[in-house]
């Protein structure tokens, strides 16, 4: 499961990065040479952009690369740091499947009501379930991480910096 995570997510996320790199290519080499820019190019690069951090959301939960503040935590036992990491997954699953909830409730609202956006009149409510989508997969990673040990526990590593 975790390869086809990485697989689907990767390939999402890269796809979208280029699209990003050749639209902004292309729009400023038009502007540049042609005096014409492509026109919605700034909507394309932000819905763009929403596609690569909600697809990389999961493959960063499932690698664990979350920003940590762990410069205290060779202060405490073993014991407790176990505890500590299992309820920090456990508020982090909750708190991306709340708010996967939340998006697929704003997407069925933005369906409804035919919203778009401003100049393309891209419909927003595919992106907004994507969003939602991506989350609960975030969240669900989480909520799978609270009963196994760290990566750096499996590895034996030793306290970071």
């Amino acid at each position: 499961m975790n390869k086809l995570i990485e697989t689907v997510c990767g390939l999402l996320a890269a796809a979208a990065l280029f699209a990003i790199m050749a639209l902004t290519f292309f729009d400023v080499g038009g502007r540049k040479l042609l005096s014409n820019s492509i026109p919605g190019s700034l909507e394309l690069t932000e819905l763009l952009m929403v596609v690569v951090i909600f697809a990389a959301l999961p493959l960063v939960s499932l690698r664990g690369e979350h920003v940590v503040f762990d410069s205290l935590d060779h202060y405490l036992p073993q014991g407790l740091r176990k505890i500590q990491r299992a309820l920090m997954q456990a508020v982090c699953a909750a708190t991306l499947l709340g708010l996967g909830w939340l998006m697929w409730q704003v997407g069925g609202q933005y369906l409804e009501t035919g919203e778009t956006t401003a100049q393309l009149k891209i419909l927003k409510a595919p992106f907004m379930y994507g969003m939602a989508a991506l989350c609960a997969v975030a969240g669900l990673i989480h909520l799978g991480l609270v009963f196994r040990p760290s990566a750096a526990e499996e590895a034996g590593e030793g306290a970071t910096l």
